[in-house]
């Protein structure tokens, strides 16, 4: 098929990887403007734009997907079908209707739960046994088109965003080819989703990242796996910014939510809502990441000290 390829970041570029090297035409590609990053703040331009260029293959990065000028070249381009990956936009009807087959979407949650922007995140932070890709038609409502196909996957106990995401990809590459297949041969049959049964997953903040030393350590712990690589977990300790890149559940204490309770050569551990958290891996403000026990070589730690504001 003639296919228009809409994606912005690395996910959606292993789509788009695996489109360019199969059967089908890439007849253009639409990605987000290119943003500044880093601390230069120098334009980076997005993984897509970057596979399409490798490729050849046009590129267009409206700031504006209403734009009458960007509608008329998108035309232009004649596709069978726009595929989307991980784009970044609300599409309007006059996308979603511009070509015959419509808009396929590939989205990295088991729909209808987890509609929205950080499907992957939110399965881990709330403690999801499976996971999987979707692929479905594309409407008005968000994340709420009729499903294609579905392909799930487990979690591992470990599980962070960043490795479910890196498991989800190639599997949303491979599943966006078997749907397109399945409909060119019309064996593919759309299935509505239940409404009823959907849940969101809203996009992640900085400010998500905060520590809340009130809930429980199994939930800190989690919220540590599914803020990586982004925001990152954090809490502030004498008045510094402390990033939490890996963390394990301890046993129960008495101490006040967010109290060091114990700091020595086997690591760093703090109070909970229930439970006890053990610092792994942390990151004081403007230093490398080291180990807990590292961390505490330097720093001087005051009985009944404690992280942010318990």
């Amino acid at each position: 098929m003639r296919i228009v390829f809409m994606g912005t970041p690395a996910v959606a570029a292993i789509s788009l990887e695996r489109l360019l090297n199969s059967e089908h035409t890439v007849a253009g590609v639409v990605t987000q403007p290119d943003r500044p990053a880093g601390r230069g703040q120098k334009s980076i331009a997005a993984p897509v734009r970057k596979t399409a260029e490798q490729h050849g293959v046009p590129v267009s990065a409206p700031e504006k997907v209403r734009d009458p000028a960007f509608l008329g070249a998108l035309g232009a381009w004649a596709p069978e079908i726009i595929v989307v990956v991980a784009y970044g936009r609300i599409l309007p009807r006059s996308i979603l209707e511009l070509a015959p087959h419509g808009c396929l979407n590939v989205h990295y949650s088991l729909l209808p739960k987890y509609r929205g922007a950080a499907p992957v995140a939110w399965a881990v932070i709330n403690g999801e046994a499976k996971s999987g890709v979707t692929t479905m038609h594309l409407v008005e409502k968000m994340d709420a088109g009729p499903i294609l196909l579905q392909r799930e996957i487990a979690l591992a106990a470990d599980e962070t965003t960043a490795s479910l995401q890196a498991k989800l990809a190639p599997v949303g590459a491979e599943l966006l080819l078997e749907t397109l297949a399945g409909i060119e041969a019309g064996t593919v049959k759309p299935k509505e989703q239940d409404d009823a049964q959907a849940t969101y997953a809203p996009m992640l903040k900085k400010e998500d990242g905060l520590v809340d030393w009130h809930l429980p350590a199994r939930a800190i712990e989690r919220r540590v796996r599914g803020f990586n690589p982004w925001p990152t977990a954090y809490s502030h300790f004498n008045g510094q910014m402390l990033k939490i890149h890996r963390a394990k559940v301890e046993s129960a204490t008495s101490a006040a939510p967010g109290e060091i309770v114990r700091a020595d050569r086997d690591g760093l551990w703090v109070a909970t809502g229930e439970g006890v958290l053990g610092l792994v891996e942390v990151q004081l403000e403007n230093r490398k990441r080291v180990s807990a026990s590292e961390f505490l070589n330097g720093v001087r730690i005051e009985k009944g000290a404690h992280f942010g504001a318990a």
